[in-house]
């Protein structure tokens, strides 16, 4: 976020593969060309089946507003997630600050600057870390625990519904955007917002396939205030 035009920008593509490296190289490469404008002070990821739940003016104030910056880095100690650990990863990662997160995140510059200039942790997640470890969920998790875990929120305010199972959450069409879904956006949850309870928890939600378009136009000025 910030006053950043990216009209004629272009950043050259490379191939990036589901669960590897590739996947946080191409990350890596957009936060390093999004920091290269000083005005720019948080940046979001998020993808093409992303939709904002709420205005801007709101999602900017709860970004700015935050003590921290929104990258769910938990110790997970099952098999899809301390189960992924490789000990080679010694010295520099010990399975007591082995992390899982999700994907889609929020970072201020600092801890942008401190993805993008990591040498130290890389080449063990390069190395060690491939399927069935998926690095995209594990490297700037455990990178940013290690390095700055006091400026984490410790989730993720990207909304997703894995109630249908499988490795991937659900995709949404155009039949799923009902009145009674988008209610469902909105529905009361609770969260610790800046170490308080809040009933604001998600400001993004996904996945949205193309064909729900025009049923998101149609409800989006009744529930999501734009």
């Amino acid at each position: 976020m910030g006053a950043r035009r990216f009209t004629n920008d272009l950043i050259p593509s490379q191939i990036a593969e589901w669960g590897r490296m590739s996947m946080c190289d191409a990350e890596r490469r957009l936060l390093a060309n999004a920091l290269l404008d000083i005005s720019n002070e948080y940046f979001i990821l998020v993808s093409e089946s992303c939709i904002p739940i709420y205005n801007f003016t709101i999602i900017y104030r709860y970004i700015t507003q935050s003590k921290y910056s929104f990258m769910g880095a938990f110790d997970d100690p099952g098999p899809f997630g301390r189960g992924r650990y490789n000990p080679n990863m010694l010295p520099e990662v010990n399975i007591s600050q082995w992390r899982k997160g999700s994907q889609w995140f929020e970072v201020n510059r600092k801890l942008a600057s401190i993805i993008v200039s990591d040498v130290t942790y890389y080449p063990k997640f390069l190395e060690f870390c491939r399927p069935a470890c998926y690095v995209d969920e594990h490297y700037f998790p455990t990178l940013l625990t290690i390095r700055a875990p006091n400026l984490l929120a410790n989730r993720s305010f990207t909304w997703v519904d894995w109630s249908r199972g499988g490795a991937h959450p659900a995709t949404f069409g155009a039949t799923d955007v009902t009145e009674e879904f988008m209610m469902k956006l909105h529905e009361e949850r609770e969260c610790l917002y800046n170490d308080k309870p809040s009933f604001v928890c998600y400001l993004f939600a996904r996945k949205f396939a193309p064909s729900t378009l025009q049923q998101l136009l149609l409800f989006a000025p009744d529930f999501l205030g734009y």
